[in-house]
């Protein structure tokens, strides 16, 4: 490796690695026994589903660039096939530990609070009884057996469908050596199915155990050798370009790639399973020994899921929450009547996601509301603000645009798009290149006194009231004037890709929106050069784009205090000597998935809080419409800095810190000699909700110097403003 490389490897973490590194951080979660039991189960589900997107879209996508022959690194310093490498490694090592945490810990766990997963000998007669029922009722006749020979080739094995191998020997003489047998087992079924219990507990059989039971009776005249259950992971599709290139050559390759889509790059298989059903399935998935991965479990612990949802035992879940419901002024006639008077936070799901279902009801049902502009990445046909928006179109102008390419959900976007359109919505799809990722709405209203004024929703997350439950999201209501003009400028961007240099207020990808951020930091780094107050708070769900790592890096050479929410991917790398020293970067992982994104600057005591649709990463900035706003109301910016930053600051429960060698710790655990006490963030924000708890009883959490920078050695000398410069430092720092 050069000299250069070295440097470079030294400031930039692994993309890899740290997003390997959270899914582990989520295992924990399983692991933990404080947690309720079966929260545990659904923890371990998520890493499972987790590493299945992974592996379909990353993996797959290292594996294309190196058959297509790139041989530039990463901004870590390691070539690709370092990467792949690295990454299988880890992999093998993460499922290991999902099945260690699946039979040492929550087997034995549940069954001792009688929830039993039950294999056919464990079952007494009244169980079996109705197992061999159900088989034949509802499973037999859904399966269709197939013996691979001349006349039968291979079948096309749907990507992560459950199969079933089977090693068969045909019983008449003379026949020919074993031969190979595959059942897919069916979609449309549970994976997990209940059975009757005399004991008074819960029990379950996997669905491939009864079908591997009852095997013989679909290969009659064969006899059974071996038998295991597989699946297989597939190439999804080319998102890998989407996150890292942005010219024409890369666009051909990506076309030249999606003629390789479907490929196998993941085969997982029962570790019980013959040697010879491994080796026949590895030759006819092309698949090399790595990317074999044993089981010692049930295949798909993803479906473990279904064990969470189909127990009645509350007592082993999370406490129920009612999440506070937005209530109006009694002086306000209407929503509209607030929102002329003051911009609404909602902080989701500890406020209800029905105020912004309510906005968008009350803009579908009110005659005085002429138009409805809206952007749609995610949702669901069932729910309540599609219903809205195709019943507005019968009686005023409604404009929706739809991101086709949400990954995972072109289908069901692709049907619900047309559903609009059918209901008399005018549908865009967007810019071509560029996701439409923002999240926003905007009406126009004749008021009673006869003005036509715009009114806005902004938000982090997506319009689903459903994923809205456990995502933590922020929503903005608003009528600021200047805000409403600018959501309807990129509107007009979105629909008539009409460009402006200028969206201020918002921020906006990718015209402004990474010129602006790397901007504001630069800004707190003068401000640290001259003394004044100067501190950044950024919460996101990753942090990848090394430009805005560079701006970092020098705002803390500066003397800049930078603390960071990061919690998935961080490449940036905390706590090197004349680098990095002023940064701290924390993961908060929990009962609810952390979604929202929040930019804190200090700005020299005029304090500037941004919230948005957008990480730090290259897909966001420049590949994606996206959207950041600021937060204007003084009460408003009030509660996100000393209500919901402080308490995520203050996390001693489920935050992990990281190290400058990329690994996490939980913060009790790694700050030793500190008596911290104990602090959940999330648990806090639920006593808020329920009017329990305030911000006076937020943990106060010293940060070192935050106000007065100018204390700092480092600060006394310029702050680099380019690569060369970050690198230098950290030359002298090695």
């Amino acid at each position: 490796m050069s000299t250069s490389q070295g440097l470079q490897e030294s400031l930039f973490l692994s993309r890899d690695e740290s997003w390997l590194n959270f899914n582990r951080r989520v295992l924990e979660e399983a692991q933990d026994d404080s947690n309720p039991l079966l929260e545990r189960v659904k923890f371990l589900a998520i890493t499972a589903s987790n590493l299945d997107e992974f592996v379909e879209i990353r993996v797959a996508g290292v594996l294309q660039r190196i058959e297509d022959g790139y041989s530039d690194p990463s901004p870590d310093g390691a070539t690709l096939e370092q990467s792949l490498a690295a990454m299988t490694e880890d992999m093998h090592d993460f499922v290991a530990g999902q099945y260690s945490c699946w039979n040492q810990q929550l087997l034995p766990s549940l069954r001792a609070a009688g929830v039993r997963v039950l294999g056919w000998d464990a079952m007494d007669d009244d169980a079996r009884k109705f197992a061999t029922g159900f088989y034949q009722r509802e499973v037999d006749p859904l399966l269709t057996p197939i013996t691979i020979d001349p006349a039968h080739p291979f079948p096309r094995v749907l990507n992560k469908a459950l199969c079933i191998a089977l090693l068969l020997r045909r019983k008449r003489k003379g026949a020919p050596g074993p031969v190979l047998g595959v059942v897919t087992v069916p979609r449309a079924l549970p994976r997990l199915v209940p059975l009757p219990s005399n004991a008074g507990t819960h029990d379950f059989v996997f669905l491939h155990d009864l079908i591997e039971r009852n095997s013989a009776g679909m290969y009659r005249g064969y006899e059974i050798l071996s038998k295991a259950a597989f699946r297989v992971t597939r190439n999804s599709n080319l998102y890998f370009q989407e996150e890292e290139s942005r010219n024409l050559l890369e666009t051909v390759r990506s076309e030249l790639h999606n003629r390789r889509k479907g490929d196998a790059v993941r085969l997982e298989i029962e570790k019980s399973a013959d040697a010879e059903i491994v080796d026949r399935l590895r030759i006819n998935f092309e698949v090399d020994d790595s990317q074999v991965y044993s089981t010692d479990g049930p295949v798909n612990l993803t479906r473990l899921m279904n064990l969470y949802s189909d127990t009645p035992r509350p007592d082993l879940k999370f406490h129920p929450f009612v999440p506070h419901e937005l209530r109006l002024n009694r002086k306000s006639a209407d929503l509209f009547e607030e929102l002329r008077n003051r911009d609404i936070l909602l902080h989701h799901p500890y406020d209800s996601y029905d105020g912004v279902v309510s906005f968008i009801q009350a803009a579908a049902e009110d005659p005085q509301v002429e138009s409805i502009k809206q952007t749609l990445y995610r949702t669901s046909a069932d729910s309540t603000i599609f219903k809205a928006l195709t019943e507005a179109a019968q009686n005023k102008e409604v404009t929706v645009v739809v991101e086709l390419t949400a990954r995972f959900d072109e289908a069901s976007n692709i049907r619900w798009a047309r559903d609009l359109e059918d209901a008399g919505v005018q549908v865009f799809h967007g810019i071509v290149g560029l996701k439409t990722h923002c999240k926003l709405s905007l009406l126009v209203r004749r008021d009673p006194d006869g003005t036509m004024r715009r009114y806005g929703h902004l938000g982090t997350g997506n319009y689903n009231p459903i994923t809205a439950r456990f995502y933590t999201d922020l929503s903005m209501l608003t009528s600021d004037p200047e805000i409403t003009a600018s959501m309807h400028a990129v509107f007009n961007y979105l629909t008539a890709h009409s460009e402006s240099d200028d969206y201020r207020p918002l921020l906006v990808a990718p015209l402004t929106l990474a010129e602006s951020l790397i901007g504001l930091i630069h800004r707190e780094t003068e401000h640290a050069a001259a003394g004044r107050p100067a501190r950044i708070v950024a919460k996101m769900n990753s942090l990848l784009e090394a430009s805005v790592i560079e701006a970092l890096y020098a705002a803390s050479q500066a003397g800049v205090q930078i603390d960071l929410i990061v919690r998935g991917i961080c490449s940036l790398r905390p706590g090197l000597k004349g680098v990095s020293e002023n940064i701290r970067v924390r993961s908060i992982i929990g009962r609810f998935l952390e979604h929202s994104r929040i930019f804190y600057f200090a700005n020299g005591g005029k304090e500037e809080i941004y919230c948005g649709s957008a990480d730090w990463m290259p897909r966001n900035l420049f590949e994606r419409c996206e959207v950041v706003f600021p937060i204007r109301d003084p009460q408003i910016r009030a509660r996100i800095r000393n209500e919901i930053l402080a308490a995520y600051l203050a996390d001693t429960v489920k935050a992990r810190s990281l190290d400058d060698g990329g690994n996490y710790h939980r913060v009790r655990e790694s700050e030793v000699g500190r008596s911290l006490p104990v602090f959940n963030a999330q648990e806090f924000f639920m006593q808020v909700a329920e009017g329990k708890a305030t911000a006076e009883e937020i943990p106060k959490v010293q940060v070192p110097e935050a106000e007065k920078p100018h204390a700092k050695s480092s600060s006394k000398k310029a702050a680099p403003k380019d690569r060369k410069a970050t690198v230098k430092a950290a030359s002298a720092a090695d």
